[in-house]
């Protein structure tokens, strides 16, 4: 590991130019000295090679915006830069979900493809120096693997029309984990059906670090871990509060349209997305019985509440709480390589993966907090896993099925009567 450290160095440790504006005017605000004195220190120049720097050491501040705002202090002009430019994001996140899931997917895996391109732009720049041949293409090649497994039965499930039309599609989807399987060894995510359990997540973990810069910017005084030293304690509590508070009105306005509540379907007959469902249990307004102490206190016995609104507390609490952790584990990456940004891409902001960080480790909680705790079994995808089966194992299933209902007394007298 020391090695590494030294092999992918780069530059003179002790040059201040490696530290990000941001983080160099947060270790000013608070009295520390950033990382002069830490790991930077225990880096060898004698061994370190010529290894280029992240191109993010470029200001890429557009020349409109440099003018606009040249009369600022640097702290100053950062804040508007990163102001305005999230609220470019933003705006164009939403938009991206008024496009349809379509767009969705693509604009996940121009995401995706672009993280990973950075990364592994950052890896090569250290590995090269070991000759190790094939490093970006079979890094590439399992990118493309891991997609291929990831999206390919899910996109199954949505097409599954189209794919009972055409034999090569049932081929690839009877086969697709065999397949995959082979992939890999040759070389050595999932779309949310329901939109809001999309949007939430990441607009609670984009409250956050909003949130969180506010209160850091404004009122932060005690410095929270070492490998950010910009983040502060006051920004961290200020944000936990402000992302459960949105989170759960953001659930609750979302809760009421069908739009975002409904699975998208693919219509064969019209070739094209359906948005029409009854919304799930979930997603309508129940009555809950408020604990004692909150009745003598509030004098309210009852509240109505979308049941997705107490798992938006869950969601922005691990969003607030733990998700930050995934942008201090991209902060010590960032200062093992002596970079201050993955890339360029976003001025103010650094390049995607910088803003996508915590976003990754939310995705995963989310993952597994909605298939421990809100999905249950999907009637769609056993069909289409029915009706790809063979015509004599379609019939024996429903005669299992017919005689498991009548059991139960639960075919209708019309159907009994047919018997």
């Amino acid at each position: 590991m020391t090695e590494l450290r030294k092999r992918g160095g780069g530059g003179d440790p002790d040059s201040t130019d490696n530290i990000s504006d941001k983080e160099a005017d947060g270790d000013d605000r608070l009295g520390l000295q950033g990382d002069a004195e830490g790991e930077c220190d225990g880096d060898s120049k004698a061994d370190t090679p010529d290894v280029p720097l992240s191109t993010a050491d470029t200001d890429n501040t557009p020349q409109y915006l440099n003018k606009a705002l040249e009369g600022l202090p640097p702290r100053w002009k950062n804040y508007w830069i990163r102001g305005v430019l999230s609220l470019a994001m933003i705006s164009g996140f939403f938009l991206i979900i008024y496009m349809g899931p379509v767009t969705l997917i693509l604009v996940v895996m121009t995401v995706q493809i672009k993280c990973f391109q950075e990364i592994i732009t950052i890896g090569y720049r250290v590995y090269h120096s070991y000759e190790l041949p094939w490093f970006r293409t079979l890094s590439w090649y399992f990118l493309i693997c891991v997609n291929y497994f990831f999206y390919g039965e899910t996109v199954a499930d949505y097409f599954g029309a189209l794919v009972q039309r055409e034999e090569p599609l049932q081929f690839l989807a009877r086969y697709h984990r065999f397949i995959s399987f082979a992939l890999y060894l040759a070389g050595g995510w999932h779309l949310k059906t329901i939109r809001l359990l999309f949007i939430v997540p990441i607009s609670i973990v984009i409250c956050n670090d909003i949130m969180a810069y506010l209160f850091g910017f404004f009122f932060g005084r005690t410095p929270l871990i070492k490998l950010s030293p910009k983040k502060t304690w006051e920004g961290f509590i200020g944000g936990f509060f402000s992302t459960v508070v949105f989170g759960f009105i953001l659930a609750y306005l979302l809760s009421r349209f069908q739009y975002f509540v409904c699975p998208v379907g693919f219509n064969s007959e019209t070739n094209g997305f359906t948005v029409e469902c009854e919304p799930s249990d979930i997603f309508v307004m129940q009555e809950y019985t408020l604990p004692a102490v909150v009745q003598n206190t509030l004098r309210w016995k009852t509240v109505n509440l979308y049941p997705f609104q107490i798992h938006s507390i869950f969601l922005s609490s691990f969003a607030s709480l733990i998700g930050p952790f995934g942008g201090f584990f991209a902060s010590g990456f960032k200062r093992a390589f002596k970079i201050k940004d993955f890339a360029n891409t976003i001025p103010g902001h650094g390049g995607i993966m910088d803003r996508f960080d915590c976003q990754y480790l939310m995705a995963t909680f989310t993952h597994v907090y909605i298939a421990s705790f809100i999905r249950g079994p999907n009637p769609s995808k056993v069909l289409q896993q029915l009706l790809m089966l063979q015509p004599e194992q379609q019939l024996s299933i429903f005669h299992t099925l017919h005689s498991h209902l009548r059991e139960r007394d639960m075919l209708p007298p019309a159907a009994a009567q047919a018997e």
